[in-house]
């Protein structure tokens, strides 16, 4: 009998297990609360090992040693038995850090539950989107189950979006349409992961349960990273701006492990910022008619970071997600586009192998370690960067702007030419392979391949001196459209001697990357960077630009969209909070690739008359090859644009 009861304990066992395995993405729980007595001092409980998945700390269920517990200041460990005691702040996140080899249970949008957040009194005024409600007296247990993800090993996919940018319910359709139908295209396995890197709307924080839902198709837990669009622009103080955030989503600091990672969720945003960021020279933030933010932490945040990372091993890469970059190309010069004090949180992470994760910027920007950019050490304070920084690229792209595309989604290429799209990382134990992937595109195609002629210069240039001016002053109409733009692919002695250069704009290129082509001779020509990142400043205008990007960006025909039948917001179309754009002729659409950190480019030298092709081959870091192929018709002159009616009359 005592054999056979055994027996079955095993079965059940073993069922319980696969049952976790099986349902694993599906297994939707919330840690366990027991209510406490007014002025609690500490929180205790278990972190557990929930064989039956109901969220309940059950006799007989085991507890899970080693697990890390904040406040949001302090740590401590969960014991033999699981347990841990800590402090009660007044404000304050209380979480775990997913151990790896386990998983959190997630709500029914696939949201990770490792958290309780407390708040007594709540926010304690009227704020647009709610804030946070009272929660009362601090629980005097809060137990958090887990389960073992039986799928996890050290090689998983992360999928990064920065920047969805959802002002509106019409943008989230493009969202839908745009990243997320990518991603669900290419497919996450159940040990994946998504992460949102911030600005995930659009400043109206109720469309968060529908932005979740729609990207809870990905079929994955979503981690959210806070960013400058996600916060309460009515808030007091900075404590209470990210209360409607953790009301709806969860903690706007937290960690969590997978494999032999550490990810790293760090709010950034600083809002309103004041006097402290004024000491450090943000003099956006002494404004007292409009409140500001600025990209830094507290000391919170500073001594929660060092804590988590003491007691973390030191095979892990760690990960840190932030919205605002520590550093960019884009905004080298900026205080507040930046993050104050990088010499802290570098010295926090010394001798640590660390990846950076951002975005904020709509740029794709893969900066090497021992890169610098004029303008990073007098706004950060730091010199050559001690590990790889990854700024993201944007779902929105350049904030849906730009005509549509073939899937009815703005082509919006983003600031540096890009393409919308998101971030692809493959974990491997410590090391990861990262990859940009452009809406609608193949995972294959990395690069665009232009030509920069003396036509184009003299379009470019043409366009930008219109845009440079008063708007109340010039044309309404811009001096030229795309079908003025000359055929770059068409070339006669006159463009070689005013000078010609290929361009590669390889949308996740770094320091490492190499750019060749092979002329119809035979020959090899290797092209370079424009923005070698050794300290120099931008380099800026039409000899610095991505044609093929420029061409579509200067020239939006999206203006003239206008309808007799339809309503009046419908006519032209509206983005940023409503802000009106056209009716009116054709214009650029507002962010245009005129400087470039990842476009590579070589004088074309004197190709014989005839028609070329040429195949241009970028190599990555990591060995990856992108090969596109351009063809190039030698004249002595160019042949007439349009139908030639003259033969006919």
């Amino acid at each position: 009998m005592r054999l056979l009861l055994k027996t079955s304990v095993i079965i059940l066992s073993l069922f319980l297990y696969t049952l976790s395995i099986v349902h694993a993405q599906s297994w939707i729980a919330f840690p366990e609360i027991v209510p406490g007595q007014p002025d609690n001092q500490t929180i205790s409980g278990h972190v557990f090992y929930d064989a039956n998945q109901n969220g309940t700390f059950d006799e007989g269920e085991e507890g899970v040693p080693g697990v890390l517990v904040s406040n949001g200041v302090d740590w401590t460990t969960t014991d033999s038995n699981g347990a841990y005691e800590i402090a009660v702040r007044e404000d304050m996140d209380l979480t775990i850090v997913q151990p790896s080899g386990w998983r959190v249970p997630t709500d029914e949008r696939l949201v990770p539950q490792f958290f309780y957040i407390h708040k007594e009194g709540g926010t304690g005024y009227e704020m647009r989107f709610g804030g946070l409600p009272d929660t009362g007296p601090a629980p005097s247990e809060v137990n958090f189950p887990l389960i073992r993800d039986g799928a996890a090993g050290d090689d998983f996919t992360c999928a990064v979006v920065a920047d969805p940018q959802t002002y509106s319910n019409e943008q989230l359709g493009w969202l839908r349409d745009g990243v997320i139908a990518d991603i669900v295209k290419h497919g996450l396995e159940s040990e994946d992961c998504m992460i949102h890197l911030g600005d995930v709307l659009g400043d109206d924080l109720g469309l968060m349960d529908r932005f979740l839902g729609v990207t809870s198709v990905t079929g994955v837990p979503q981690w959210l990273v806070i960013g400058n669009h996600d916060i309460d622009f009515d808030a007091s103080t900075n404590d209470d701006k990210a209360d409607s955030w953790r009301h709806m989503y969860g903690p706007n600091n937290y960690a969590f492990e997978k494999g032999n990672v550490l990810f790293v969720a760090l709010d950034n945003i600083y809002y309103p910022c004041g006097e402290e960021s004024v000491a450090l020279g943000r003099m956006h933030c002494a404004r007292e008619d409009r409140p500001g933010y600025n990209g830094r932490l507290t000391e919170e945040q500073f001594t929660w970071l060092e804590g988590l990372v003491e007691r973390t091993l030191e095979d892990r890469l760690i990960v840190l997600m932030t919205h605002i970059p520590f550093v960019s190309f884009v905004d080298m010069q900026s205080g507040q586009h930046q993050t104050d004090e990088l010499t802290r949180i570098y010295d926090i992470f010394e001798g640590r192998e660390a990846l950076s994760l951002s975005g904020h910027t709509h740029t794709i920007e893969n900066h090497s370690p021992g890169q610098i950019f004029d303008g990073w050490n007098e706004q950060t304070g730091i010199g050559p960067l001690p590990f790889r920084h990854i700024v993201a690229g944007a779902g929105s792209g350049a904030w849906f702007r730009g005509d549509f595309n073939v899937d009815g989604v703005p082509m919006a290429l983003q600031r540096l030419g890009a393409p919308m799209g998101y971030l692809n990382l493959d974990f491997s134990g410590s090391n990861y392979v990262e990859s940009y992937i452009g809406v609608g595109l193949s995972p294959d195609r990395g690069q665009w391949i232009g030509v920069n002629t003396p036509g184009f210069r003299h379009w470019f240039d043409t366009i930008m001196d219109w845009v440079r001016k008063d708007r109340n002053e010039r044309d309404e109409v811009p001096p030229f459209s795309i079908n003025d733009l000359p055929d770059t692919k068409i070339l006669t002695p006159e463009d070689f001697e005013g000078g010609v250069w290929l361009t590669a704009n390889v949308w996740a290129g770094s320091a490492e990357t190499s750019v060749v082509a092979e002329l119809p001779t035979g020959d090899e020509l290797h092209f370079t960077r424009t923005q070698e990142g050794e300290g120099e400043g931008l380099r800026i205008g039409a000899e610095w630009a991505d044609p093929f990007a420029a061409a579509r960006q200067l020239s939006v025909a999206r203006f003239a969209l206008q309808s007799r039948l339809g309503e009046e917001r419908a006519q032209g179309f509206e983005l940023f909070r409503g802000s009106r754009f056209g009716p009116a002729p054709p214009q650029p659409q507002g962010s245009i690739a005129d400087r470039n950190m990842h476009l590579w480019r070589a004088e074309l030298p004197v190709l014989p008359k005839g028609v070329h092709s040429i195949r241009v081959t970028s190599t990555d870091r990591h060995g990856r090859t992108y090969t596109d192929f351009i063809t190039i018709e030698v004249m002595d002159e160019r042949p007439p644009k349009y139908w030639r009616h003259e033969i006919w009359d």
